[in-house]
This record gives structure tokens, sequence and C-alpha cells, in this order.
């Protein structure tokens, strides 16, 4: 088996990772994090973020100041970034947490050098805390990371396996596309990714592959290039 992509930047939804009756599914993170270490084990220099939806979202209902409550999402993904760093390492690949934000026992000051040395050394890496700011989603924090990091893609796992032209969930005759641009996705108010990372993937030509993580081996069949979502791409290629 052939690697299409060797090094990555995997955003996980905070939800898919999430049980119907707590914070984690134990369980089916273990699958995707042996589905990680599989993919590290053919070649793969694996990068992740992950959101923090399935602990906080937005302001939910109670008046917090926004900066306070973004600050509450980064700390979201904190939790479940050492989740997933406690778990691959009980898989047997080593993993680093870094942050921006200075979290000193639980996480690395953020460095795209160290990042990039961890990669290369065969580790994984997973970024905290977004950007370390507010007013960015962790969209955004993916792209600038995987930028960063000159990942060959963002490969964004969700509990839908692509982007639609309308909600699946309502509307059964929506279309799957195969291929469609970030210009078409902002024109069309898709909402695949926010517009801040869209406009970041087109302008440095950082392409996004979208795909279910409903099935882990996706991550796979998706690093060997195979038909398993929707490219976005920049909007010059």
């Amino acid at each position: 088996m052939s690697l299409k992509y060797r090094r990555v930047l995997l955003k996980l939804s905070g939800e898919a990772l999430s049980a119907p009756d707590g914070i984690l599914d134990g369980e089916f993170m273990t699958k995707v994090c042996a589905t990680v270490k599989k993919c590290a084990d053919m070649g793969a220099q694996i990068a992740i973020v992950i959101g923090g939806g399935n602990i906080w979202r937005g302001r939910q209902g109670i008046s917090i100041e926004r900066s306070r409550s973004d600050g509450m999402g980064m700390l979201a993904t904190l939790i479940n970034s050492i989740a997933v760093q406690d778990t691959l390492i009980k898989c047997g690949l080593d993993a680093h947490v870094m942050s921006p934000l200075q979290v000193q026992r639980l996480a690395e000051t953020y460095s795209p050098e160290q990042a990039r040395a961890y990669l290369e050394g065969g580790s994984a890496v997973i970024f905290a805390c977004g950007t370390g700011n507010p007013y960015f989603s962790t969209d955004t924090g993916a792209m600038l990371r995987a930028l960063e990091i000159e990942a060959d893609i963002v490969l964004c796992a969700k509990n839908i396996d692509g982007v639609y032209d309308d909600d699946p969930k309502k509307n059964p005759n929506a279309k799957r596309f195969s291929r469609i641009s970030y210009a078409e996705v902002l024109e069309r108010d898709l909402k695949v990714i926010d517009n801040t990372a869209a406009c970041m993937g087109n302008d440095n030509g950082m392409g996004m592959l979208c795909f279910a993580l409903k099935d882990p081996e996706n991550i796979c069949r998706a690093l060997m290039g195979e038909d398993v979502g929707t490219v976005v791409h920049p909007e010059s290629k």
C-alpha cells in the first residue's frame, strides 16, 4: 500500500469522538488511535487537531463574555488532546501535545520547528487550544498549523461523509460533491469549515479532504488517495 499524502493534519470532530451518554467514547477513540498508529507504521507523519464541541460549544445559552467562552473552548480541546495522546501512547505511538497557551504540566509550548522534528522522528503531534486567541475556531487553528508544519493536506474527519449541496439530514436528495473549490464552498455558504479557514486554505494552496470518521479505516483510505469523501481545493487548482 502506497501513501498519496505523507505529512497530514488530521482534524477530528470532538462530537465524533463523544459517547451518547458521556464526553468521550473510549472504545471508539481507541479504534481511531489504532488506525492512526497503523498509518504511522505505513510511513505517514500525522499531526492532529481536535475540536472541543463535545465539552463546550459557544456560550451554550449561558451569558458568558465571548473571549472567556472561547477560552473555555480552548481548554476543552486540551482535555480531548490529552485523552487522545494517552490513547495513542497505549496503542504504541509516541505522541506530544503542544499548545500556544502556557500549560507546562499538561502540554509543551507550541513551536512549528519542534513539531516538524517530532513528526520526522516518527511521533504524532496533537495541537491543542486552537490558535491561542479568541474569535478563531479550531478549523482556523487546524488550517494554520497545517500550513506551519508544511502538511500535504488537511484531512477533516467528521460525522458526515463529505460536502453536500444541502443538509443531507434534512434533504434526502442532497448531492455529495467529489470535488469542490473553496470559492464555491464560500459562495454557496456550505458551512464545511468557517470562512476564515476556507480563505486561508484557498490563499495558501492547502487542500482539504472531508470524510466520515464513523469508519476509522477511512483515515488510511484518505492517506492513500482513495475516494472516501470530498476534496476541497484552492481555486487555482
